[in-house]
């Protein structure tokens, strides 16, 4: 590497941790200072923090990965997590979420439950299931950067006594990273966090602006056009997904049929069903939960998460567009004859960074990565903890104690967790597994009980427990499952449920998590009829809650129920192709496919213009 590009990083390693510390001194004023900002932040501020911090570099390496073998239609493959949640935070969500005026996940549950035993068990088992995830998040990173900055820097830094290897050079790296993010995000909570990505947000721009540059510059369009086939760039497909490569590249082909997505549209069924409940069910206890629960008002939290869609993807695809045609003309060759990574597609963003970029791009890039990681590793950092300190600790433990005591408390959870997070990052297989883990089978214990919350009045604390409690159960076996599959006989039924792609496994979860749900609710009492009257009064969500709306009528001929179900959906499907059209077309774009890059800027400008009359006009007349 040269000196050059080892100085960018430095200097934006020293940048970032100053910053982070310098602003520290703001956290010391309280715990709704230290975890939400003091309610303080500007919402275009908070949008760019949640953006940097969904800009992880694990996931822009599985991304690089999934775009290079499966062509255009692979964005479809981020309705795993589904990237579309944040169209349904952005339309009526955040505007639900916000209104309770509350720190935490766990703590706005109260609100919906109340505060007797059924309440509380809801509260703890959110602030598990926060913690568990916060926890797993970072076992992904680590695994992502360790991978990354291996294959990128020099120095093989493996630890080890004697013959007996204590860290690997990849777990050294990934270290001694986590090591300095922890520094700032521990120090100056939220307000370290935003200052800090805000920053990191801006020199992951620029990497990507310039590595899209230097594709446009370096490749000619029959280099690229060469390579790749009509099928690659086609969004649309059949049941069955057919050969995405010409004969040429066979290898790749056979690399598809082995990854367990050649029914493929079984598959996108799969993340549709879902995505649609997920979705619904709200923003999983994590940063960008936080985000939401920090902004000012409630209308501050929608344009926040209007904001957060608009600022990702285009940057976000420019770079690994980029990255993908770079390695489309230089890897291809070799990779098909498996000289290079063979299955292993998680190596190709590090590999393309370290041999194919030129000097100072290649710097920025790296500065641009990191920050990446930075950036969503120090999210979760902060917000893992708040459900620690606040929801369990100081509201079980010790009620009373002054701000300073519970910020100490905080720095400890803050160790804490990422000290679980990295043990469980030493077991992972890769970040592949990890992605699914997360997306398919925790999430998927996640969605039945917190679909349900919204929607139907009778459902209440105890189905809300056993429901989550039964969906993290199962996902934690299925865990434990994948990492064990090499133990089982091939021909038995544990290792073909441990080899299964956990998408497949959604249903069986959530089909657990929604018997818990309804078994949990009804062998149990209502919640009180007054925390029903006051959460619905105060959130008005849409669902079944005739009987709550018909006692408020009565109370106040003046209620007013939601009946805007259909109008949000509808604003939904135009956001979801909205946030499509800014992920295929900086794609299309790098590939040199120039009438389908026009098509996706018409389509963006079109229904941007539809959002502006359908959503933003909607969202100016909140009043909080």
């Amino acid at each position: 590497m040269d000196i050059i590009d080892i100085s960018i990083i430095v200097s934006y390693v020293l940048i970032t941790v100053g910053v982070g510390v310098w602003i520290s001194k703001k956290a010391s004023q309280g715990l709704d200072h230290y975890f939400l900002g003091g309610k303080s932040i500007k919402w275009y501020y908070l949008g760019l923090s949640n953006g940097s911090g969904m800009f992880d570099v694990s996931g822009t390496a599985w991304m690089v990965g999934i775009l290079f073998l499966y062509g255009v239609k692979s964005f479809m493959f981020m309705w795993l997590w589904p990237i579309w949640n944040q169209i349904f935070v952005m339309m009526f969500l955040a505007v639900w979420i916000r209104r309770s005026k509350v720190m935490t996940g766990s703590e706005w549950i109260l609100t919906r439950f109340g505060n007797d035993k059924a309440g509380k068990a809801s509260h703890i088992i959110v602030a598990i299931f926060a913690i568990i995830s916060a926890i797993g998040f970072i076992a992904y990173f680590f695994e992502g950067v360790g991978k990354f900055l291996t294959i990128i820097l020099p120095w093989d830094l493996t630890a080890q006594i004697g013959e007996t290897v204590l860290f690997t050079s990849t777990q050294s790296y990934a270290l001694i990273i986590i090591l300095l993010t922890t520094i700032y995000t521990i120090k100056g909570g939220m307000f370290s966090v935003v200052a800090t990505e805000v920053l990191q947000y801006l020199i992951m721009v620029v990497a990507g602006l310039l590595v899209a540059s230097y594709t446009l510059i370096t490749f000619t369009d029959f280099e690229i056009t060469s390579i790749i086939s009509e099928e690659w760039k086609n969004i649309f497909f059949g049941w069955e997904l057919g050969p995405q490569w010409s004969d040429k590249y066979q290898a790749f082909n056979d690399l598809i049929d082995s990854e367990g997505y050649k029914m493929f549209g079984a598959f996108i069924g799969m993340s549709l069903f879902k995505g649609f409940f997920a979705s619904i069910a709200g923003p999983t206890p994590s940063y960008d939960l936080q985000r939401i629960l920090s902004t000012k008002t409630v209308k501050e939290a929608a344009y926040m998460s209007g904001f957060t869609n608009l600022i990702l993807f285009i940057p976000r695809y420019l770079l690994i567009g980029g990255i993908v045609v770079i390695a489309l003309v230089v890897l291809s060759p070799e990779m098909n004859n498996g000289a290079l990574t063979g299955g292993d597609l998680e190596i190709i963003l590090p590999k393309v960074i370290n041999f194919h970029v030129p000097v100072g791009i290649k710097g920025l890039l790296l500065a641009g990565l990191l920050a990446a990681f930075m950036s969503t590793f120090s999210a979760f950092v902060n917000a893992g903890p708040a459900y620690i300190v606040n929801d369990i600790y100081k509201k079980y433990f010790k009620p009373v104690a002054d701000s300073s005591h519970y910020i100490k408390v905080s720095h400890l959870a803050s160790l804490v967790i990422v000290l679980l997070g990295v043990l469980m990052g030493f077991f992972a297989d890769s970040i592949n597994s990890l992605t699914l883990w997360i997306t398919s089978s925790l999430f998927g214990g996640y969605v039945a009980a917190n679909f349900l919350k919204w929607v139907w009045w009778r459902f209440n604390g105890w189905g809300y427990f056993w429901g989550m409690l039964a969906g993290l159960i199962i996902a934690s076996f299925q865990f434990v499952l994948d990492q064990n599959k090499m133990n089982f006989d091939v021909e038995g039924v544990w290792y073909q449920l441990a080899t299964m792609p956990s998408i497949y496994l959604f249903p069986i979860i959530f089909g657990f998590s929604l018997l818990g749900s309804l078994l949990g609710t009804c062998f149990s009492k209502p919640t009180d009829e007054a925390v029903l009257k006051s959460f619905y009064t105060n959130v008005r969500p849409w669902g079944w809650w005739k009987p709550v709306y018909k006692k408020l009528k009565a109370e106040d001929a003046s209620f007013e129920k939601n009946n805007e179900f259909f109008s949000d959906m509808l604003n939904c499907i135009i956001g979801i192709v909205w946030q499509s059209s800014m992920i295929v077309l900086p794609i299309f774009l790098l590939i040199r496919d120039y009438p389908k890059t026009i098509i996706s800027l018409v389509v963006f400008v079109i229904t941007s213009i539809i959002l502006k009359y359908t959503w933003l006009n909607k969202v100016n007349k909140i009043t909080d």
